[in-house]
């Protein structure tokens, strides 16, 4: 139940709730006008109310409790010169909430939390469309015509050079097409080896060997059949 609970937590504990809505004082006494979320806006506006209030009295103990919230001197002196006594015929309502609409991302009803009699003051400056061009001084005239006048002879110069450009480029393709047509020497075909094939390479070292080793004559058999005749002989007595 929250019966007579009027404090918004501000998804914060009491020390950084404390500390979120001394820093919103602070600005809006330095600034007069600061953009924040809806509901901080409303929590430090009654914070900066009571601030102003106090400040009306002009007393060391209201001083010194202003003091205790914004814990800065040169904040407190300009809230008790210069705010406070703006507001000396005033009983209350001295600040506005000014919806904005909601933040793009996450969602958050924005406000801007301003001092009533502190509005900026907003000035619009006309945009010019188009910038004048500044007129050339005669020394620049002058300077611009002699480059005119050199871009011009110079145009003129190139345009004479063209056709003999053209006709020494003619020349050179007519000597490049006569070196073409001259006739290459043939260069003279070299003869190919007959290799002998591999059957009759081996037929032929065969021959050769057979005609190198001299054939064994009759009488070298004769001798030698009649050796072995004689060896069985002797085996069998």
């Amino acid at each position: 139940m929250r019966h007579r609970n009027k404090t918004k937590k501000l998804g914060r504990t009491k020390a950084h709730r404390k500390a979120t809505l001394m820093n919103l004082a602070s600005a809006i006494i330095n600034h007069q006008q600061i953009k924040t979320t809806l509901a901080k806006a409303k929590a430090a506006r009654s914070v900066i109310e009571k601030l102003i209030t106090t400040g009306k009295k002009d007393t060391v103990a209201a001083r010194r409790q202003a003091f205790k919230l914004l814990q800065n001197h040169a904040l407190v002196q300009k809230l008790f010169n210069e705010i406070a006594p703006a507001f000396a015929d005033r009983s209350g309502g001295y600040s506005r909430i000014i919806k904005l609409g909601q933040r793009q991302g996450d969602g958050a009803e924005l406000a801007i939390l301003q001092l009533v009699g502190f509005e900026p003051v907003i000035i619009e400056e006309k945009k010019t469309s188009g910038k004048k061009k500044k007129k050339a001084a005669p020394a620049e005239k002058a300077e611009a015509k002699e480059a005119a006048t050199v871009e011009d002879v110079k145009v003129e110069e190139a345009a004479e050079a063209a056709p003999e450009a053209a006709e020494v480029k003619e020349e050179k393709k007519a000597k490049a097409g006569a070196k073409e047509e001259k006739p290459k020497k043939a260069a003279p075909k070299k003869e190919k080896k007959e290799t002998p094939k591999k059957s009759t390479a081996k037929k032929e070292t065969k021959k050769e060997t057979a005609e190198k080793t001299p054939k064994k004559t009759v009488k070298e058999k004769e001798e030698k059949d009649t050796a072995k005749g004689k060896k069985k002989k002797e085996k069998s007595e």
